[in-house]
């Protein structure tokens, strides 16, 4: 593993209890960053926190106002200060036509994967502003570069993801704050493992590489983005994808 410096870095990772997040977060402190995981699922953050003392957490609702404050506050009382956001929180919803969508499963989508990441990056990035540094990571995905069929909502939220990243970036310039994206493709979580076999073999199958991607592949560009080296590049979404969108 190549070793990112994260030393006296503090770090919030959203959705942080399980797959992309929670390999990111192991990642950070490997590399010295100090970790607060914000989560709805208590149940699993105690787990996962129980296993690593040194972190905390916070259980948050990523599209509450009130819990994304009240976190914020609590993290700088314990941490000092937020260097480092990852908003990695997620859901993807029923599959099916668009046609066929509801407009309350739309709205939770959009809810969590859109609006989540704009409200956790809006509390966080005033605080980086106050300080003059911060970095900031939004998980993306292919499917809001191509869209996927049976999932318009996920990929109209992700899409959302990338243009949000591209505008936050470009009004957060003064200062050394930087705020990126990357796109994974297929990632080899729980959540690709549940799928049925048709289903993953599919998604493979549109991967150059020819197989899924691995959670720390990811978090180790996430920790190149989340570091001081990452100084000239902002408003950009990289590929996670094994080559199935290079663009």
């Amino acid at each position: 593993m190549n070793q990112i410096d994260l030393n006296g870095k503090n770090a919030v990772v959203t959705g942080g209890c399980r797959g992309i997040g929670l390999a990111v977060a192991d990642r950070f402190a490997r590399s010295g960053s100090r970790i607060t995981i914000w989560d709805v699922d208590v149940i699993t953050m105690k787990r996962v926190c129980a296993q690593r003392p040194h972190w905390t957490w916070h259980q948050v609702d990523v599209t509450s106002e009130a819990a994304i404050d009240a976190a914020l506050r609590a993290t700088v009382v314990t941490l000092g200060c937020i260097d480092i956001l990852v908003n990695a929180a997620g859901i993807a919803g029923s599959r099916g036509p668009a046609v066929d969508c509801s407009l309350s499963d739309w709205q939770r989508v959009i809810d969590v994967n859109l609006t989540g990441t704009f409200l956790c990056s809006r509390a966080v990035v005033r605080h980086m502003q106050g300080r003059g540094y911060g970095r900031v990571v939004n998980l993306a995905s292919i499917a809001g570069k191509e869209g996927n069929a049976m999932g318009a909502h996920y990929s109209a939220a992700k899409a959302g993801v990338t243009a949000l990243t591209k505008a936050m970036a470009k009004e957060s310039v003064l200062g050394d704050i930087r705020i990126n994206a990357v796109a994974p493709a297929a990632i080899d979580t729980e959540f690709f493992s549940s799928l049925p076999p048709d289903n993953q073999k599919i998604a493979v199958n549109r991967i150059p590489l020819g197989r899924a991607g691995r959670v720390d592949e990811v978090a180790a560009l996430i920790a190149w983005m989340a570091s001081e080296e990452c100084s000239f590049t902002t408003g950009f979404t990289f590929d996670a994808s094994g080559g199935r969108a290079t663009y």
